[in-house]
């Protein structure tokens, strides 16, 4: 009658989980563990500890639904493996990989001090499609372009049926575990109003997202995905990075879904196929070059004249006041719900690292601790592209204009109407560029400009050009 301890982490859902499902299957008592680690390299910012304490609540209903329950604990992570083991009689430990290189460090040292306790230890894939090693060119190399990565990749890949959530064979239950509350994951100030309104952490609301996509925005998602007005991408990129749902379950549940309708009105899973590539392919570069969350993953860029730090520039970029209207709207949507279109993604990091020209890092920074997709890979990936250190980067002369986009991809504001409530009544042509009116911003309390956007582009291009050089 063996009992498995199975270490829940970011794959907090529990169909299509391996780990979960092997230990169901291989004991015959199974004790379901979440440990918050005080050891942890890269601790989650302030949005990332929302989701999870609301990912664990949800989580633990699962598992008492299915006749067990979610064991939380706190501390460093051997020293209570060895605590549980004792007490439950454990013989294996399960969990699922993670890719960060802090982590890739601890969990191989966990792994050969459990296995030296003479404790089975099996380590599973649960949230890539593909682990970073096993894509390589002909060389052998790691790759550092997306699109031959992609080419590589995407034969690999096949509509597979995911795991179904195993039958619970039995539940070993301890006493002494904490309460949620106890792993003190919330504000002690609540500002998370907006998160809750917009968020339902847990598979539930993954399946939910899920489904709305697969239901309509999926149709038009080449041409909506680009619309920040619209909800035309999927909005699971939180429920990705908290392991909610797996890449497997998505591609299963769309491809079923194409393929049950007229081939003359099938929708084409390509572009978002091909987004979740950039997801893979972030962690096989962050797997292959580790240091790139804080270093150039270009050398030459060592050398870059980024400006000095103004610590009241980035304040005003990271409240969104800085009087470019489409900045504003991002980094306020960012702020109230913790979460940013993935295109406005790009023209935020673009203002602050090429209009200001301050350093990638700092941007890096403010995403981590607000976004509820914070993911270690992907914004390291993102940043980097932007400001055009980075593999795969960005042209330098790429500078993203902040008005070109809002015309092209909001042009009747309602975007900027709704995260810039006080140019709610300016007139299209005014909302856009409301610095043309100055009544209008002694009127409304917007902020003028805080840079001119053609001439910082050009300051921008000539460090650019002189780094060339």
């Amino acid at each position: 009658m063996s009992t498995a301890l199975v270490l829940f982490r970011r794959d907090l859902r529990l169909a299509d989980n391996p780990a979960w499902s092997a230990a169901c299957a291989e004991h015959a008592h199974v004790l379901p563990v979440f440990i918050h680690a005080d050891d942890e390299a890269c601790p989650a910012g302030s949005a990332s500890r929302w989701w999870l304490h609301h990912a664990l609540r949800a989580l633990d209903r699962d598992l008492r639904d299915a006749g067990a329950a979610l064991h939380l604990r706190r501390g460093e992570l051997l020293d209570v493996l060895r605590e549980l083991i004792r007490r439950s009689g454990a013989v294996a430990v399960y969990w699922n990989r993670l890719y960060e290189p802090a982590a890739i460090s601890r969990d191989t040292q966990l792994k050969s001090a459990l296995r030296q306790d003479g404790i089975a230890v099996h380590s599973h894939n649960a949230a890539l499609w593909c682990e970073p090693w096993r894509i390589a060119t002909g060389q052998g190399q790691p790759y550092k372009v997306f699109t031959p990565y992609w080419r590589k990749l995407r034969p690999e890949l096949q509509a597979v049926a995911p795991l179904p959530a195993p039958r619970v064979p039995g539940w070993r239950e301890l006493p002494d575990g904490l309460p949620l509350e106890a792993l003190e994951l919330l504000p002690r100030i609540d500002w998370a109003g907006g998160l809750r309104a917009h968020w339902q952490p847990g598979q539930a609301g993954a399946r939910e997202l899920l489904e709305i996509f697969a239901d309509d925005a999926i149709n038009d998602y080449a041409r909506a995905r680009d619309l920040p007005a619209r909800h035309g991408t999927s909005r699971l990129s939180p429920h990705l990075h908290f392991g909610e749902i797996s890449p497997r379950q998505i591609h299963f549940e769309l491809d079923r879904r194409a393929g049950a309708i007229d081939t003359r009105r099938r929708p084409d899973l390509e572009p978002f196929l091909r987004e979740l590539g950039w997801r893979e392919f972030a962690h096989h570069l962050l797997f292959h070059f580790p240091y790139t969350p804080t270093e150039n993953f270009n050398p030459r860029f060592n050398e870059f004249a980024w400006a000095a730090d103004d610590e009241v520039a980035i304040e005003r970029w990271q409240r969104g006041r800085t009087g470019i209207p489409l900045v504003d709207a991002g980094m306020r949507e960012l702020w109230h719900t913790g979460w940013m279109h993935n295109r406005v993604r790009m023209i935020v990091a673009s203002f602050l690292t090429k209009n200001l020209r301050q350093h990638w890092l700092h941007g890096a920074r403010w995403f981590h601790d607000t976004l509820v997709d914070a993911d270690l890979a992907n914004n390291t990936l993102g940043w980097q592209w932007v400001a055009g250190c980075g593999a795969d980067a960005a042209p330098y002369f790429r500078v993203f204009n902040p008005l070109t986009q809002a015309k092209k991809f909001d042009p009747d504001g309602a975007y900027l109407r709704h995260w810039l409530p006080e140019l709610g009544d300016a007139p299209v042509a005014l909302l856009h560029e409301p610095w043309k009116d100055a009544a209008l911003l002694r009127r409304s309390g917007y902020p003028a400009p805080m840079v001119d956007l053609g001439q910082s582009r050009q300051q921008a291009l000539g460090a650019y050009a002189a780094l060339a050089r």
